[in-house]
């Protein structure tokens, strides 16, 4: 739920001479006259009252035109605010080596704002050939100087290694200077590593901090931040609704993850009103700007026809667009598009090259998805060996189902040597996940007393804690403990309600054994 800092190109420096109480008609007058005359505190005056329409209609060829001829004369300010007009092309055709040039004068007579855009220059490649040192050098002369967007940048040098070594305790220190001195990006990356516990001590108490002040601010990447801090009860009470304020506080501001976020919290109806279409609306809007996570929960809302029609090429057509910049989720997500042919045609190769691709990132559902196509032949040539060995990866990653079918391949000794024991090791692992299926088949091992001491009060206890989540055939099996009286006192009312519950989710066997018992008291 974070992205990585952006350095902030430092705001231009005003030098706005204010004298006394004149109209503004007079003022602009005099100081044009100054300026015309050459004074270089007048032209510096002017192209700022241009730039920014201060008592005249905004003009940015004039204000170019205030700021060279006072630049010329070497005056840093008026050089910075020359080559900032050059760098975004306002006023004149958009040229980095101009900006670059202008930039440069004016660093090396010292001025911190200079310094720091030229390491920006160096740090991006504009105008200069990239280089991360001389990037650094420029950042550490401005951010000596108490330049607070320098010192953000030369904290994030150093905790990326851009130029330096790679420190996180300096990364925090520059940080914290600029952050104290109000500045919000710093503010936000010096929350980041509280909450990370990076650099310094973990503690949410401050991550939040640090975060709500640059929130306040209006800082997008904070609100976002604060409201996953909200979203998961971190140092604050656990509030949907306040997450949702400040994930749309961030995502009006066009922040992609604060848009991601804030779909889902549509799609799943927490902190507000559920809604579909709400959720594809920001899914859109952050999927537009290539956030890779909404792409793919946008293909969703398509393949399910959830606030949009069903359309797998648009599916297929988001999917692959997060796939290819190596998202996991996306990868299988398009992998199983061609094994069952939604939205393209169906090729076993393009599908198991995209699983795979998940699988080797390390991703646990990938890892399940690949055991169980080679478990049924999926796709592949069928081999229960390589179907143990991809279960085993994600359950070795805490994936319950994959628990479960891999303690199914060593209790049938499929691929693997029969083992009760491991088969009734790896169901344990998925049954104190909560996992219903998990807590059935262990339960069938205790009444069994298959890999562990025969027990049928824990057979009870898996069964009645698989059948309460709603799973048909531990109602099933529940209803037989009842109606038998293993380990429950004998009660076939008991055992008729766990039968018809079952039944009702139209499991035929429930629904055979609820007629026996009904047949047995009718005839």
């Amino acid at each position: 739920m974070h992205i990585n800092f952006k350095r902030i190109l430092a705001s231009i420096v005003m030098s706005i001479v204010l004298n006394g109480c004149v109209s503004s008609s007079s003022k602009v007058d005099d100081t044009g006259e100054l300026a015309m005359q050459g004074n270089v505190k007048a032209q510096v005056t002017l192209g700022d009252k241009y730039l920014f329409g201060h008592d005249v209609e905004q003009d940015y060829q004039k204000a170019l035109k205030w700021y060279r001829l006072a630049a010329e004369q070497g005056h840093a300010s008026a050089q910075t605010n020359l080559g900032w007009m050059y760098e975004k092309g306002k006023g004149v055709e958009q040229s980095y080596e101009e900006a670059e040039k202008w930039y440069r004068l004016a660093a090396k007579q010292g001025l911190a704002s200079a310094q720091n855009n030229l390491g920006w220059m160096y740090e991006k490649g504009k105008g200069v050939e990239q280089s991360y040192e001389a990037a650094e050098k420029w950042y550490r002369l401005a951010a000596e100087q108490g330049h607070a967007s320098a010192q953000t940048n030369l904290g994030w040098m150093y905790e990326k290694g851009k130029g330096v070594e790679q420190s996180y305790e300096a990364a925090e220190k520059w940080y914290r200077l600029a952050a104290e001195q109000g500045h919000a990006s710093a503010q936000t990356n010096l929350g980041w590593m509280y909450e990370q516990g990076i650099g310094v001590a973990q503690s949410y108490e401050e991550a939040v901090n640090w975060y709500r002040l640059a929130a306040k601010q209006g800082h997008a990447r904070a609100q976002n931040n604060l409201g996953w801090m909200y979203e998961d009860g971190r140092s604050v009470v656990q509030s949907d609704k306040r997450a949702v304020e400040w994930y749309r506080l961030a995502a009006d501001q066009d922040h992609a993850i604060a848009q991601a976020n804030l779909g889902r919290m549509y799609e799943n109806g927490y902190g507000v009103v559920q809604s579909d279409e709400q959720a594809v609306k920001w899914y859109r809007l952050s999927a537009e700007q290539g956030n890779a996570r909404a792409q793919t929960s946008l293909g969703t809302m398509y393949r399910k026809g959830l606030g949009v029609e069903q359309n797998y090429e648009q599916a297929v057509k988001w999917y692959r667009l997060a796939a290819e910049q190596g998202y996991a989720k996306a990868q299988t997500s398009l992998g199983w598009r061609y094994a069952n042919g939604e939205g393209v045609a169906q090729n076993d190769e393009q599908a198991v090259k995209w699983i795979r691709i998940a699988t080797e990132q390390g991703n646990a559902n990938a890892q399940f998805d690949l055991g169980w196509m080679y478990e049924q032949g999926k796709c592949v040539v069928q081999n229960d060996e390589l179907a143990v060995k991809w279960y085993r990866l994600a359950a070795e990653q805490g994936l319950g189902r994959a628990q479960i079918n891999l303690g199914a391949m060593y209790q049938k000794g499929r691929g693997v040597k029969q083992s009760d024991e491991e088969a009734v090791k790896w169901y344990r692992l998925a049954a104190e996940q909560g996992i219903s299926v998990g807590e059935s088949n262990l339960g069938n091992m205790y009444l069994e007393g298959l890999g562990t001491k025969q027990s049928d009060e824990e057979a009870v206890k898996w069964y009645r804690l698989a059948a309460e989540r709603g799973y048909a055939k531990a109602q099933v099996s529940l209803g037989w403990m009842y109606e038998q009286g293993k380990a429950v006192a004998q009660n076939e009312e008991q055992a008729a309600k766990w039968y018809r519950l079952a039944a009702e989710q139209g499991y035929a066997k429930a629904e055979i054994y609820l007629k026996r018992l009904i047949d047995k008291h009718y005839k």
